[in-house]
């Protein structure tokens, strides 16, 4: 299994904090082929190290890192692109 290390530019004005967690262990490129077509946003997060808060705020933007789907109260992430910023295959 491969473990992904990845680097995320922060949109001036969020912080830059995470509060660990699934990123501790790791996410390997089976994991994210395993997902579905789309994922909370908290999901995304953690793959790519992103704090909760900072997350929120850069979709509020329009700047989180991939598109992202506002469906009703809840954002989503659209896992395919999430794979191919991570160049997973």
């Amino acid at each position: 299994m491969y473990t992904l290390l990845v680097t995320v530019e922060v949109a001036p004005g969020c912080d830059e904090g995470t509060k660990g967690g699934v990123m501790d262990k790791g996410v390997g490129a089976k994991d994210l082929l395993a997902l579905p077509a789309v994922i909370s946003i908290e999901e995304a997060n953690a793959v790519l190290a992103i704090g909760r808060s900072t997350g929120y705020a850069l979709a509020k933007k329009g700047a989180y890192p991939v598109r992202v789907l506002r469906l009703g109260r809840s954002y989503r992430v659209v896992t395919a692109e999430l794979i191919e910023l991570l160049g997973v295959n």
